[in-house]
């Protein structure tokens, strides 16, 4: 079946365990999926509630300079084991944060960080994957040694790097303690100490780290020196602080380290991070609530409830089942480095079999006849959603990334690319009493290169990753005062300035440079070569983008992959401009649902996607594809803003 593209040879990690593949037009045999996972369809579905995150309990308060109040926290990453899959099944072994000074409060997901406009917050994270003994915690995941990674093996000359393994058998997966740093998603205006570089991350202080190994990646001292708090930081952990003088926003933390965010994550430690107040929340109506704050009396009902949703796949004790192997990706089963430059076991992408919802698969809520605010996250490492509700009622998107749009914007579907938010209104109110409806999703058990269903590609499958969760609508107990979302007046953000530097950046994707038809190898940014082309660039090269601080500058992102890419700048919220066709024909304007402010954008296969952003704070940051498995392999760069750092 000569002609497939690369998203039709992905392998699909259902029950069935087999898959056929082609390469160059040759067949393949079948080829057993690694593992062994457990079959999604056995999974019953809308028998566990949906679980709502509550609020982070704070350590305390501290006072700063002018008498300023700062919330401060003590929060850790820790294993432990959850009930995500239904009551009769085994439990699962999970990673996620927790307040050490409250040690019920570990969940996967996290407990949300409620914050307020200028109302700093300081949290000392802590790297606790630790057993009881004090010993460290392998990884629950396979991780392949032969990226660009952290690297702790390789001492503190190798750290951060990609070993040689010339000479040597292809390496199995590291077993050694886990490296972890932690990155505030869409905060602004954070201090480069304190926004989780991929090189800063630390790993436990455990009382058996091996010898030689590098304890911190290559930017933890460094960012240690020149934090002010840099006094606070202790082995194992770090102190970062967040100024909240952005516009009201849903916000998320997660794991950030160095050729390793796909695993750290799918393991599960991130959590919603809301901040609240100011201008940006000055909206001239009612939105529904309450949420979840600190001190709510047990079993109070919510009406504004953050949903992550996520893909996993289980194994049949109940573990987390990740691809031990390239082979499950397209069946390419060696050679690997050191005899070719394919990774043994780092796969492109990964799409799990089963759909998670705050920690539970396929839950269900009770929703009363009235109003709800969801505050949904596309979680997943790789897929994208497009989420519909089955009974035709339609979603009120009031906000994306960065705050409120404009005015609220009626959607029938949403299209969400990973770590991508959506702020929505749902209105029941004139659902009957005893209705059940289904939160759909039509988005492809695949890489997803733009298009709409079912014309464009197929959807994912309706008996599993098609389904996400449950509404059952009850009678209301009382009465409903939140502003119809077609009546709300939202506090639109105010234009950037205008642009005065215009940068032409590159999406690109790079197959085996030594075995032929073999790839994809990995995914790089780079930018644009005068003939066109897109100049492939990976982590360790030169800095091509230093903004000057306050400058305004448009990026031009050319996708020359066939793949969408949410492509995610740290450090800044910014503008879609507009979107063209590589090939010269006429720009389009940005979606209704993206003309606020955004910290990832979809960039399409074949076309420039233009954003514009204003750079505000000196120091060093990034700006990567947030398909965790590109990111991890070099489809991310450093960038500078100011002089050197």
């Amino acid at each position: 079946m000569p002609g497939l593209t690369r998203r039709q040879l992905i392998v699909y990690g259902t029950a069935a365990g087999a898959a056929l593949f082609w390469r160059g037009g040759i067949p393949w045999s079948l080829a057993q999926i690694p593992g062994g996972t457990l079959d999604p369809t056995i999974v019953p579905k809308y028998e566990t509630p949906l679980i709502v995150p509550p609020a982070m309990p704070r350590t305390g308060k501290l006072k700063t300079k002018g008498g300023k109040q700062t919330d401060y926290y003590e929060i850790a990453v820790r294993q432990f084991r959850q009930q995500i899959l239904p009551v009769g099944f085994p439990a699962t072994t999970v990673w996620s944060y927790g307040s050490v000074n409250h040690p019920g409060t570990f969940n996967y997901p996290a407990f949300t960080i409620e914050a307020k406009w200028r109302a700093p917050v300081r949290v000392k994270w802590m790297n606790q994957l630790i057993d009881g003994s004090g010993n460290y915690l392998s990884h629950l995941l396979p991780v392949d040694p032969t990226l660009h990674w952290a690297n702790p093996p390789g001492g503190e000359s190798g750290r951060d790097s990609a070993p040689d393994f010339s000479g040597m058998p292809t390496p199995g997966p590291y077993s050694g303690p886990v490296p972890m740093v932690v990155h505030l998603h869409g905060g602004e205006n954070t201090t480069q100490e304190s926004d989780g570089y991929a090189e800063a991350w630390y790993l436990p202080a455990a009382s058996n780290l091996p010898a030689g190994f590098a304890t911190t990646g290559s930017f933890y001292d460094v960012f240690k020196a020149s934090s002010p708090l840099g006094g606070d930081w202790t082995p194992g952990a770090a102190v970062f602080q967040y100024a909240n003088d952005q516009a009201a926003a849903t916000l998320w933390y997660h794991d950030h380290t160095l050729g390793m965010t796909r695993l750290n994550v799918y393991a599960g430690p991130a959590g919603f991070y809301l901040l609240r107040g100011g201008p940006g929340d000055a909206v001239h109506g009612t939105l529904p609530g309450p949420a979840p704050a600190l001190g709510d009396p047990p079993a109070l009902t919510y009406h504004e409830i953050p949903i992550a949703i996520q893909d996993r796949s289980f194994n049949e004790d109940g573990s987390l089942f990740y691809p031990d192997s390239r082979a499950f990706f397209d069946g390419f089963a060696g050679p690997y480095i050191p005899d070719s430059d394919i990774a043994p076991i780092f796969n492109p992408e990964f799409f799990g079999n089963s759909i998670v919802v705050n920690g539970k698969t396929w839950p269900f809520l009770e929703v009363e006849r009235r109003r709800y605010r969801f505050r949904f996250l596309n979680g997943c490492n790789s897929r994208f959603l497009i989420l519909e509700l089955s009974n035709g009622l339609p979603f009120w998107q009031i906000g994306a990334e960065g705050g409120f749009l404009p005015a609220p914007v009626e959607r029938s579907r949403l299209l969400m690319g990973p770590a991508e938010r959506a702020d929505v209104i749902v209105d029941f109110t004139k659902v009957s009493a005893g209705t059940e409806i289904i939160l759909l999703n039509l988005g492809p058990d695949e890489p997803f290169g733009g298009g709409e269903p079912p014309g464009d590609f197929d959807t994912a499958d309706p008996e599993t990753t098609g389904q996400v969760m449950q509404f059952r609508v009850v009678r209301s107990p009382g009465v409903d005062r939140s502003t119809p979302p077609n009546l709300l007046a939202l506090p639109a953000p105010a234009p950037l300035p205008s642009e005065s530097v215009t940068r032409q950046l590159s999406l690109n994707e790079v197959d085996s440079d030594v075995l032929e038809e073999v790839g994809p190898r990995a995914a790089l940014l780079g930018v644009l070569n005068p003939d066109g082309t897109g100049k492939q660039l990976g982590w360790d090269d030169p800095l091509t983008e230093a903004p000057a601080v306050g400058a305004t500058e448009v990026w031009e992102l050319y996708n020359f992959t066939e793949d969408a890419h949410p492509i995610h700048i740290h450090e800044l919220q910014f503008e879609v401009v507009n979107r063209q066709p590589l090939d010269g024909s006429p720009a389009r304007p940005p979606e209704t649902w993206e003309t606020g402010r955004k910290d990832t954008v979809i960039a399409y296969p074949s076309e420039i996607t233009r954003v514009r952003a204003t750079f505000g704070v000196a120091g060093l940051f990034v700006w990567h594809c947030h398909i965790v498995e590109h990111e991890d392999h070099e489809m991310m760069r450093p960038y500078r803003i100011g002089p050197g750092v």
